[in-house]
């Protein structure tokens, strides 16, 4: 577990991991990141020491925002 929250503190100190939490009980966690292209975001989740170690398979969405709060509004690019 340290080194997952090693990975994720890295992600937040890189300025690309914006949130990070869990799911509902036993359903994991979700990641929400930006500022980086999809290989770049593929490379990063394998790097994953939960991911690298097959103990999850993690599942990448990618959000196309049309609307947001103006505090979210550089999410849009």
């Amino acid at each position: 577990m340290a080194a997952h929250n090693a990975w994720i503190q890295r992600g937040f100190e890189d300025g690309v991991f914006l949130l990070t939490g869990g799911l509902n009980a036993g359903e994991g966690g979700a990641v929400l990141a930006h500022g980086l292209t999809r290989a770049e975001l593929d490379a990063r989740v394998a790097e994953d020491p939960f991911v690298a170690a097959d103990v999850v398979r993690a599942e990448i969405l990618d959000i196309a925002p049309g609307r947001t709060d103006p505090r979210l509004a550089f999410v849009k690019g």
